[in-house]
């Protein structure tokens, strides 16, 4: 479901001034060549701020989710907007994804570049030239496979408007939301209007609904997960009132409350759509993530960033190379963790906080068991993911120090 060729190809990409944390040295070397060389992160020439992938903890997410869903029976089809990893799309895949979920017409082209055969775009596309694109993409691979997402009939008749003449119609999910939350018809009776007008139009075809629980709650209190449940309940209601195909699917799921998807809607043809548990987090979705919460081997954090201490002006305040511009900081602060000196030894940094980022810099609020000095490489998890990989073209992918690849983003 990947071309392995395209993705290959990533490693004949020339390493210049384009690449953040890169070794000077390693400028006109291929990325192949670079991971061929499995550099230490340390003193191979990468300089901070650095975020990187832990090998060993993606292999262990991608198994663990893989497991999760054969055992609960659903189908997965990771959100790539997480990562925009082609790369990372291929290991998923080979991991056991149904397909590849993503939000807009520039994400479907990447993935499409990268011969990804089945993608759910988990959006309405209205764009004249890009359902044209879409008609296009259909009629030349008959391998191809597109489900969206519908919560109008305007949207509906627009789409099928600008498909008119295709000869493979687009497969098309009614999406159902809530009041005051993001897109999606706001009850079931208006969801119902939309499915028909998709089934009037020979454009289209009604392949099942979708919905996002997410974004009707944002925690794991009581009241939270209440709330899901009765959305998730409304969703299950919307797919029985529909005359649906014997192939339709239900959608849901996002990397937060994917256990209460399937308890609601396990038994009919589920598609999960969680993205961030590749590289899960040290942060929002440690906290709320159904692996772990509620039993079971937990995912583990694959994402690091690494910046040096640049300052250390105050007996309790450290400045580290790591800003804005480097790492997320919607979803909470990143979380010192270690300290990595000159000597190589290591110590901890995890009674220490960062209390602000500016663009470049983190202010590090030290504790009475934390010791650094300038010069010392100091760890932090971070949190959100989606917001980590925009930030970055080039990550290395490491094994204890040995930098073993590189992962590319297309964002």
């Amino acid at each position: 479901m990947v071309d392995a060729d395209a993705v290959r190809r990533l490693g004949d990409e020339r390493i210049d001034w384009r690449f953040k944390g890169m070794p000077a040295d390693a400028d006109g070397m291929t990325v192949a060549e670079l991971a061929g060389q499995r550099r230490n992160l340390f003193d191979g020439g990468f300089h901070p701020p650095l975020v990187t992938l832990d090998a060993l903890a993606l292999e262990h997410n991608l198994v663990t989710m893989q497991d999760w869903c054969r055992r609960h029976g659903v189908l997965l089809a990771p959100h790539g907007k997480t990562t925009m990893a082609p790369q990372l799309f291929a290991r998923q895949i080979e991991h056991g994804a149904w397909g590849i979920t993503l939000a807009n017409f520039a994400q479907l082209r990447v993935a499409r570049a990268f011969g990804v055969r089945r993608v759910l775009l988990a959006n309405q596309l209205l764009d004249a030239a890009a359902l044209r694109w879409v008609a296009a993409e259909l009629a030349r691979d008959p391998d191809f496979h597109l489900l969206c997402l519908a919560d109008s009939v305007r949207g509906v008749e627009l789409m099928a408007a600008r498909l008119r003449g295709t000869e493979r119609p687009v497969d098309v999910l009614v999406e159902l939301g809530a009041p005051g939350g993001r897109a999606g018809a706001r009850d079931v009776a208006t969801a119902e209007e939309v499915a028909g007008a998709v089934t009037k139009a020979g454009e289209l075809r009604l392949a099942g609904v979708a919905g996002y629980e997410a974004a009707i709650a944002h925690g794991i209190t009581p009241d939270s997960l209440a709330a899901v449940e009765g959305y998730l309940r409304e969703l299950r209601t919307l797919a029985a009132r529909l005359d649906l195909p014997e192939d339709a699917v239900v959608s849901a799921g996002g990397s937060a409350y994917f256990d209460q998807v399937v308890e609601v809607l396990g038994d009919t043809r589920l598609v999960l759509r969680s993205g961030a548990y590749i590289t899960h987090d040290d942060g929002f979705y440690r906290d709320v993530s159904p692996i772990g919460r509620s039993g079971g081997t937990p995912f583990k954090a694959a994402l690091h960033a690494w910046a040096h201490v640049t300052s250390h002006p105050e007996p309790d305040l450290a400045l580290l190379t790591l800003g804005r511009r480097d790492v997320s900081f919607d979803q909470g602060l990143p979380e010192p963790q270690a300290v990595r000196h000159a000597d190589g030894t290591e110590s901890s940094a995890r009674d220490s906080r960062i209390s602000a980022l500016n663009d470049q810099h983190a202010f590090l609020e030290l504790g009475p068991e934390t010791r650094v000095e300038v010069g010392d490489w100091v760890d932090c998890g971070l949190s959100h993911p989606c917001t980590v990989f925009d930030k970055w073209q080039l990550l290395p992918v490491v094994e204890d120090e040995t930098v073993v690849e590189f992962v590319r983003t297309w964002f």
